[in-house]
């Protein structure tokens, strides 16, 4: 095991639920934090309140320069960085037929380009450090949810390109792994089950205990367990280990045989509670976008 005292761990979508637990929990064994999220307002609370062993920088996982400008901060004022945590995510709402087609690509360039811009600009200090990278996969990377296929694309996406990395970087000693979660107590649940009585609906018919909510403290366990070990794979709960064994039979015709039973009827109550809400994301998310479009205007 390794500690975590005065590594420095970046650490991207920093400013809300599990990117801000994960930095709490790491600065209270000693790290020291680069953390990074495009809402300005919960990072600037975050750094305030852990001090001088954090800093926080504005930016946008889908630009490499904002990526490289906040790693090149990081190892102006820290020397370097030994650990990313490459967290930043968000999903959208509705079937392919019907969701929003700039929300299904946003999501796919922060799940997933975005992964590939946080590691590409740490990666020669990674290298330098013999670092340790943790890519934010998810369950959504073994078996697929109705409605969710952009985010299910992107973080079967992101799972693959940690693969890809690591047979890239192990012979230069930095370690890779994915984390794959259930559903967790964060914001993007918490937000989906107040937009969507449908997406309840969807949890309630998983089997358990995969539709039931976590509380975020069981991931940040997990996440610091796998900082201190380098690990390989992440799962929360443990049983999500066993599905990513089981993934080719969830996409056979058994496989799929309960779900299927259960989409005539949440499918179309999905599109249609979108289509009153006039967004495939949430509220928080749009207003983040919106915030974008006024700074660049």
């Amino acid at each position: 095991m390794v500690s975590v005292r005065n590594k420095v761990v970046l650490i991207t979508g920093a400013g809300r639920g599990i990117g801000e637990a994960t930095a709490r929990a790491l600065a209270a064994k000693g790290a020291k934090l680069v953390l990074t999220d495009v809402d300005e307002a919960p990072l600037t609370a975050l750094v305030a309140d852990l001090g001088d062993v954090a800093m926080g920088v504005r930016a946008d996982v889908r630009d490499l320069a904002d990526m490289q400008a906040a790693v090149d901060a990081g190892i102006a004022r820290f020397g370097g960085i030994d650990v990313v945590l490459a967290n930043a995510g968000i999903s959208s709402y509705g079937s392919v037929l019907n969701v929003d087609p700039e929300t299904f690509k946003r999501v796919i360039d922060i799940n997933t380009t975005g992964v590939f811009h946080t590691v590409r600009a740490a990666l020669p200090s990674l290298i330098e450090r013999k670092g340790y990278v943790l890519v934010v996969s998810s369950l959504a990377a073994f078996t697929a949810c109705p409605g969710l296929a952009s985010y299910n694309a992107s973080k079967a996406g992101a799972e693959h390109f940690a693969n890809a990395l690591r047979l890239e970087v192990k012979y230069q000693g930095v370690a890779v792994g994915s984390a794959h979660m259930a559903w967790i107590d964060t914001p993007l649940v918490q937000d989906a089950k107040s937009d969507l009585t449908a997406f309840q609906d969807l949890l309630a018919v998983l089997p358990w205990p995969l539709g039931r909510t976590l509380p975020v403290e069981a991931c940040v366990d997990a996440f610091v367990r796998a900082v201190e070990r380098r690990s390989r794979r992440v799962y929360v709960p443990g049983i999500v280990g066993g599905i990513g064994w089981v993934r080719s039979v969830l996409t056979t015709r058994l496989g799929e045989a309960t779900t299927l039973r259960h989409v005539p009827r949440i499918l179309p109550k999905m599109d249609a509670e979108v289509k009153a809400l006039g967004r495939s994301e949430s509220a928080r998310n749009r207003a983040v976008v919106e915030g974008q479009s006024t700074r660049s205007a």
